[in-house]
């Protein structure tokens, strides 16, 4: 029996559009459904984070989901959302980014399930690619009007002049069609009667629901249509973007460390919002979370559990825990013991930002004297009265342990056998790099 997917949907702030109908059918049986993914790189950042999740509640629901990468559509480009056109990518970029793709959604749902309703995995370059010019105008281009074409948000605003737009080209205008054509194909070999995505593609999804009525001449062809908002900040900034760039779901292009605190830096209003959008907690435990942050919004519990439940997600527990213990090491009790058990990386992310200098090894060999460490060595500060000052007034931590004029730095101050960290005071952090 199916749940009350939609429903679940809904309390979490995930519908936006919804063809009527739709709702019906989903409580009725199990239905096929299936998203998009444009390969315009060879991963996922976290505005795919929403659709992947949605066909992990559709699954979780008893419903069988289907993750289409977009092999042939990304030759041409969505122009939905976009003020002008984009830039082709070659074959063998698209071919990377195609398998980078589906690498990252092989993590969220198991193509290799034997279930009933098991996740299918598709390209749509696989349908498209021996589909001639001329058979795909016959056969497709004559279903739909150049009318109803127009008449879609993403073609007007194109055609309208707002925003320095100079028009459409034949390539982009054709994306409606073929995206539709995806939507009849998967109706026809996997009995899928539903498509989502954002609310941005409420016109491609149109079109499909509509082609596959138009193809299927003299038969009853249910096809059905829901979007879920595009994720916004409260404070109207883009969603997803660091200053970094973008967060993105593989560990090698966003750190774990970085990617956990994204999630932890979100404030009040967002990670009430998001707390419904990207965990899969129950009503019960988000509204007592709510509460509870109300009473006691200084210690932060829904940004920690949201950061939590996300990193481990795309992730792993294990990862969550390593990102968590290097958030806190910064104001641990045995920090010096504490910070050696992190890996460089994780080492150089906490301390991104901070400036660095660096001294050769043999600087150490026979101790280096805190004032050269402090201002000849390094400029760090800006002369050796002041170091000899900031010494004086106790100011001056090693690895976050007060020292003397006196103290000798040597290789036993070294973390990863690289790294020594100075602060002057509570706000100025600096890491001597040893080469």
């Amino acid at each position: 029996m199916t749940n009350k997917f939609v429903e679940e949907l809904r309390w979490r702030g995930m519908v936006h559009d919804i063809m009527p109908g739709t709702e019906e059918q989903l409580n009725k049986e199990s239905t096929t459904a299936y998203i998009g993914f444009d390969p315009t790189s060879d991963s996922l950042h976290i505005g795919s984070l929403v659709p992947i999740i949605l066909l992990v509640h559709l699954k979780k629901a008893g419903h069988k989901p289907i993750a289409l990468v977009g092999g042939a559509t990304g030759m041409i480009g969505d122009p939905s959302g976009k003020s002008d056109e984009r830039n082709l990518l070659d074959e063998e970029t698209l071919n990377k980014n195609v398998q980078g793709i589906k690498n990252v959604l092989s993590r969220f749902l198991d193509f290799d399930s034997k279930e009933e309703n098991a996740p299918v995995l598709v390209n749509n370059y696989d349908w498209m690619k021996n589909f001639s010019f001329i058979d795909f105008a016959r056969d497709v281009g004559k279903r739909i009007t150049v009318n109803y074409m127009m008449a879609k948000d993403s073609v007007k605003k194109r055609f309208s002049g707002e925003e320095g737009n100079v028009g459409m080209s034949f390539t982009e205008f054709t994306y409606q069609l073929i995206q539709g054509y995806d939507f009849y194909h998967l109706h026809k070999h996997y009995n899928c009667l539903l498509q989502m995505g954002g609310s941005d593609q409420w016109g491609n999804i149109t079109t499909g629901t509509e082609l596959v009525r138009r193809m299927n001449v003299g038969k009853e062809a249910k096809a059905f249509a829901m979007t879920c908002p595009l994720i916004t900040k409260a404070d109207g900034s883009k969603f997803g973007k660091s200053e970094g760039g973008n967060i993105w779901l593989d560990a090698d292009k966003t750190s774990v460390y970085k990617f956990y605190q994204f999630w932890l830096n979100t404030s009040d209003e967002d990670a009430e919002k998001y707390i419904k959008i990207f965990t899969f907690l129950d009503k019960e435990t988000i509204e007592a979370l709510v509460a509870e942050h109300k009473q006691m919004p200084h210690m932060r519990l829904l940004q920690k559990r949201l950061a939590e439940e996300v990193t481990t997600f795309v992730h792993s527990k294990a990862d969550f825990e390593n990102a968590e213990k290097a958030s806190n090491i910064l104001f641990s009790k045995s920090f010096k013991d504490d910070i050696k058990t992190l890996d460089e990386k994780t080492f150089l992310d906490v301390f991104e930002g901070v400036p660095q200098a660096e001294i050769p090894q043999t600087d150490l060999n026979e101790g280096l004297d805190m004032i050269a460490a402090l201002s000849a060595k390094t400029n760090f500060l800006a002369s050796n009265s002041e170091a000899r000052r900031a010494l004086k007034e106790n100011a001056v931590s090693v690895n976050k342990e007060k020292v003397t004029e006196d103290y000798q730095l040597t290789a036993n101050d070294l973390i990863n056998n690289k790294y020594i960290i100075l602060n002057k005071g509570k706000k100025n952090t600096y890491i001597i790099k040893v080469i």
